[in-house]
């Protein structure tokens, strides 16, 4: 279900820049119909936080020599399976409309 700019804009519609933001995070963390993956994760490699997801109170981070080969394999998977999904569509939507 598509949010629309207008519905969250007051009665004048004149804040909808204001929105914006808001409508765009909605659709990058929402799982898109033809590919079936987030675009937030296909774009960052890692899942979307949203604010009222749990955080731990301690960060640590480490470092991964092989960070960027790893984050490379996974996004050239989640593109192929992307791939996948969207021919799937356009064949499912051909056979239809014969």
């Amino acid at each position: 279900m598509d949010v629309k700019i207008g519905a969250l804009s007051n009665l004048r519609k004149t804040d909808w820049d204001d929105q914006l933001p808001f409508v765009t995070y909605k659709k990058n963390a929402s799982i898109h119909s033809a590919t079936r993956q987030l675009p937030f994760e296909m774009m960052y490699g890692r899942l979307p936080i949203l604010p009222f997801d749990h955080q731990d109170d301690n960060v640590t981070l480490s470092y991964d020599s092989t960070y960027v080969n790893k984050l490379n394999q996974f996004l050239s998977k989640l593109n192929e399976q992307a791939k996948i999904n969207i021919i799937r569509n356009q064949e499912r939507y051909n056979n239809a409309m014969i």
